[in-house]
């Protein structure tokens, strides 16, 4: 008989929370996003929920209108070697981009850390947006990459890193301690690679983890985006803020899956929420409009300027309808405001309301009520084909984590929708996925 299939869950991670106020809650620790033993308390709480994934973000370059709680932050590849010392069971995704660093150097770094874990490692695959407008200028450059550029070199860069964690086959190192033999040269490999963007010659020095290497996660949002996650990513990050919308997304996605010769079930997608949590509708509702008003007006009307450089927004308020700002007709020079655009022409919200949609902080009033209420509203989302599961993005944590864990993950497992405890050991083995084979061991069969 086949295993019923079960929703997975992964806690996006981020200081104080993704509500851009949630710092000064009188709970909240300020300093929290540069605090290891405050992370190592959060991912030992998603841990206890038996979440699948903790996922951490990252930027290359901040402004003053930036999020509070990436202004002052880890760099996330070295927080999830840390934080996989303090947790034995669930999945550790950081972000990386294919558009500033060496594939050489990030394929050790992401090797190195799937190890330290013992293979519960995944690469969420970035090729950066320039929200500050000075990325480039961080790495020596004058100009930041177009999209489609981006997207063409990050093809190549994946490629060339796949390839350099198959430098070594499984079986290749022998330590032969009678006959001095380290290793098996015929199992050692050198990709040599010559391309558009890169020449690396290998090996790797530092060989495959016990899940082969770490998972590919994608949030490609733009049409180049979604090609490219349809062709490589095992697991998808979404943002879609009703259930229409996320539904087409979902079996459109999963058609382009089909397109490149994959199985769609070998590829997750998991819609973002950011859920508020009250005992009754009214305490839930009283729960954000705290959080708004933590918002001075500034600070939303100078994102949103930033953000919004094509309009001038200085004659409005928080409290003016999008539409009123013209936000309905503007084809934005973010490529992601084109996931917001249907809400703003649906729903007319006002820009504080744009503002929180914008930095993740508000995922609609379907999420926002009773853990009943929650429960229900992510059973019909997987039930009824608009997700395989959800990125669980806090506006407040740790209350936030705690408080789904605690009053929505035992009505979901009550309801046989989410797993009781871990099965496996490696994030392969949490989405069942196969141990990718080695690329070079197959040419020698």
């Amino acid at each position: 008989m086949a295993r019923k299939r079960q929703m997975k869950l992964s806690a996006y991670l981020v200081g104080t929370g993704m509500h851009a106020g949630s710092w000064r809650l009188e709970q909240a620790h300020p300093g929290a996003s540069i605090d290891i033993d405050y992370y190592r308390r959060l991912v030992q709480t998603a841990e206890r929920g038996k979440f699948d994934i903790a996922f951490l973000a990252d930027s290359l370059a901040i402004n003053e209108q930036s999020h509070p709680n990436i202004l002052n932050r880890f760099e996330p590849i070295t927080l999830i070697a840390a934080l996989a010392g303090a947790t034995s069971r669930i999945g550790l995704v950081a972000t990386a981009s294919t558009s500033y660093i060496e594939p050489f150097n990030l394929a050790r770094l992401f090797m190195s850390a799937d190890h330290i874990s013992k293979g519960r490692v995944g690469w969420n695959i970035v090729t950066t947006r320039d929200l500050s407008g000075s990325t480039a200028r961080n790495f020596g450059a004058s100009t930041h990459p177009e999209l489609a550029l981006r997207y063409q070199k990050a093809a190549e860069f994946v490629n060339v890193v796949l390839g350099l964690w198959d430098s070594w086959e499984d079986d290749a190192f022998i330590f032969n301690k009678e006959t001095g033999v380290v290793f098996d040269p015929n199992k050692l490999h050198r990709i040599r690679h010559k391309g558009e963007f890169f020449e690396v010659e290998g090996p790797l020095n530092i060989a495959r983890s016990p899940q082969g290497h770490p998972v590919l996660v994608q949030a490609g949002n733009s049409e180049p985006g979604q090609q490219f996650a349809a062709q490589i990513g095992e697991i998808i990050f979404a943002i879609k803020f009703n259930f229409e919308d996320a539904r087409q997304y979902y079996q459109a996605f999963k058609e382009r899956i089909v397109s490149f010769g994959r199985n769609p079930d070998d590829v997750y997608i998991l819609q973002g929420i950011s859920p508020v949590i009250g005992a009754t509708e009214e305490e839930a509702r009283l729960k954000l409009k705290r959080l708004e008003r933590l918002l001075p007006d500034d600070t939303i009307m100078g994102f949103l300027a930033d953000y919004f450089r094509e309009l001038d927004l200085s004659r409005f308020t928080p409290e003016t309808a999008s539409k009123e700002a013209g936000l309905h007709t503007l084809n934005a020079i973010h490529p992601d405001y084109r996931k917001h655009q249907p809400v703003i022409i649906r729903e007319n919200p006002t820009l504080r309301e744009v503002y929180s949609l914008i930095i993740g902080s508000f995922s609609g009033d379907h999420l926002v009520g009773t853990p009943e209420k929650i429960a229900d509203t992510l059973e019909k989302w997987f039930l009824e084909g608009a997700a395989d599961g959800f990125m669980l993005m806090s506006p407040a944590l740790p209350d936030g984590l705690e408080e789904f864990i605690d009053r929505v993950v035992p009505i979901l497992q009550q309801r046989g929708l989410f797993k009781k405890d871990y099965e496996g050991t490696t994030l392969r083995e949490h989405f069942g996925l196969p141990v990718p084979p080695n690329r070079f061991s197959r040419q020698t069969v």
